[in-house]
C-alpha cells in the first residue's frame, strides 16, 4: 500500500510512481495520496511504507517505477504525496516534527535514505559511489521537502554508500538526519535490513544489532528473529555497549509518531471507513491520473497525418499481446501480492481489450489473438492493429534489468 493505492482485492489501483511523475502535477498526487489514506484507513492501517522519494539515475534498477524520477526537484515536488497521506499541517508547525491530521488519515515512511536510486548498474541493493556532494545535491533534496511536510518516519536502504551499509551509518543517520536536519519522527529499518550489515547475511547478529541501533535506527522490521534480537539487545544494554540513551531516544520518537497517528485516543478501525474502499471516486481519480501520465513517443509515420485517435468505425480491429487481456499484467508488483500475479480474477478493473470493445462503435469488429501468426493476419483483413506487450510484474531485485529488453514473445508480436 502507499502512493499506488490501496493493492488488496477491493480497492484501487492508481499509478505508480515512475508514472505520476509524468504529469509533472503535485496537486493531482496529493489527492491520490488523501484517496490511498482513506482507502487504507478503511482497511484498519494507519501507517503506510510510502512515498518512495528516491532518484532513479539508471533505468535499470528494478525499482524504479517506484521512483517519481531521475531529477532531484521533481521528486522534491511530488513529496506533495506526504501532504495527501498526512494531511495539511497547520500554520507555524515545528519544523521537523511527524504530523497526522486525524483519523482519515495515516503516518508515512519516506524511504530509502539515502542513495538508494544511485546503484552501480542499477543493481538493486547494491552500493553507491559518489561524493558527499553528490550524494547531498542529488539524493537528500526529497528528503529535506519530506522533513518540511512533517513526515512521520524514515526507512533506511538496504544499499551502501561507498562500501559502508546505509544500516550501519551513523553518520548519514544520527550526525545527519536526525542532528542537523532535525528529523523528529522515528528511523526503522528495512526488511530483515540489519542481518544484511553482515556478509553472508545474519553471520554476526549481535554486531548487527549493536552497529544498527548505534548508527541511530529506532524501529528494527524482524519477521523471524525476533526473540534473537530482544535477547542481543538486552544483552548489549546491560553491559553498556549500547547506552539507555540511545534507547531512551528511539522509545520517544516511535511514541511520538503513535501519539501525533493518535492510537492511543482512536486504537481500533473505523467500520464507517468501510464505503471508501474502491468507491467511485477514486477509481475516477485513478483514471484521470492514467490519463494524464501517458506518453505519447509518436504520432503517425508522418507528423502531418496522426494516427491517433482511431476511428470508432473501424471495419476490424486486431487487438494483441498478452498485456492486452490480462488486469494483473496492468497493475504490476505490490497489487495483492508481493510480486503481483497475472490473471483477471485479482482485483476489479477494466483490460485493455474489454476498454477498446467498450469504447468502438457496434459495428466495428474487435478480434483478440494473443500471439497472431502472420497468416492469420493476412487472412483477416484488419483496419488498425493495437498490441499491448510489457514486463511481467515484478518488483525489487526480481525487476533488476541490466539489458532493458522487453521479454520474448513481445518485440515478435510487433
Amino acid at each position: 500500500m502507499g502512493e499506488y493505492g490501496n493493492g488488496n482485492a477491493e480497492g484501487s489501483s492508481i499509478n505508480t510512481s515512475w508514472h505520476t511523475d509524468d504529469i509533472w502535477d503535485p496537486e493531482l498526487v496529493k489527492k491520490i495520496g488523501a484517496a490511498t489514506a482513506l482507502e487504507v484507513r478503511a482497511t484498519g492501517i494507519p501507517y503506510v511504507f510510502a512515498p518512495c522519494i528516491a532518484v532513479c539515475r539508471d533505468p535499470r534498477w528494478g525499482r524504479c517505477y517506484e521512483s517519481f524520477g531521475e531529477y532531484p526537484r521533481l521528486v522534491q515536488n511530488m513529496t506533495a504525496a506526504i501532504t495527501g497521506l498526512q494531511g495539511d499541517f497547520p500554520p507555524k508547525y515545528q519544523k521537523g516534527k511527524p504530523y497526522v491530521a486525524g483519523t482519515r488519515n495515516v503516518a508515512t515512511c519516506a524511504k530509502h535514505y539515502l542513495g538508494d536510486g544511485g546503484t552501480q548498474k542499477g543493481i538493486n541493493e547494491n552500493n553507491t559511489v559518489t561524493s558527499l556532494r553528490g550524494l547531498l545535491s542529488i539524493h537528500m533534496p526529497p528528503y529535506y521537502s519530506a522533513i518540511a511536510r512533517g513526515v512521520s518516519t524514515i526507512m533506511v536502504s538496504y544499499s551502501s554508500w561507498n562500501g559502508v551499509k546505509m544500516h550501519a551509518n551513523r553518520f548519514l543517520i544520527t550526525d545527519i538526519l536526525k542532528k542537523k536536519l532535525h528529523f523528529k519522527g522515528f528511523v526503522i529499518s528495512d526488511y530483515t535490513g540489519i542481518d544484511k550489515i553482515t556478509t553472508p547475511a545474519h553471520a554476526d547478529y549481535p554486531y548487527s544489532v549493536k552497529i544498527s541501533i548505534l548508527a541511530g535506527i529506532d524501529m528494527v522490521m524482524i519477521p523471524f528473529t525476533y526473540t534473537e534480537f530482544i535477547s542481543d539487545l538486552t544483552k548489549l544494554v546491560r553491559n553498556n555497549t549500547i547506552p539507555m540513551s540511545r534507547i531512551d531516544d528511539a522509545v520517544r520518537r516511535i511514541l511520538r509518531v503513535k501519539f501525533t497517528m493518535g492510537l492511543f485516543e482512536n486504537p481500533f478501525p473505523d467500520p464507517s471507513l468501510a464505503g471508501e474502499l474502491g468507491n467511485q471516486a477514486h477509481r475516477d481519480l485513478a483514471r484521470e491520473a492514467v490519463r494524464k501520465s501517458l506518453v505519447l513517443l509518436k504520432n503517425g509515420k508522418y507528423g502531418e497525418k496522426p494516427l491517433l485517435p482511431l476511428p470508432k468505425k473501424s471495419g476490424k480491429i486486431l487487438v494483441a499481446g498478452a498485456h492486452a487481456d490480462n488486469l494483473g499484467y496492468q497493475c504490476g508488483g505490490w497489487t495483492i501480492t508481493w510480486q503481483g500475479l497475472g490473471g483477471n480474477n485479482i482485483t476489479t478493473g477494466t483490460t485493455i481489450l474489454e476498454g477498446i470493445k467498450s469504447t468502438v462503435d457496434p459495428s466495428t469488429e474487435v478480434i483478440y489473438a494473443e500471439n497472431p501468426t502472420t497468416d492469420f493476419i493476412k487472412q483477416n483483413c484488419f483496419s488498425y492493429a493495437v498490441v499491448v506487450i510489457g514486463e511481467l510484474p515484478y518488483v525489487e531485485t526480481v525487476g533488476d534489468n541490466l539489458n532493458l529488453t522487453i521479454p520474448d514473445p513481445g518485440p515478435s508480436i510487433i
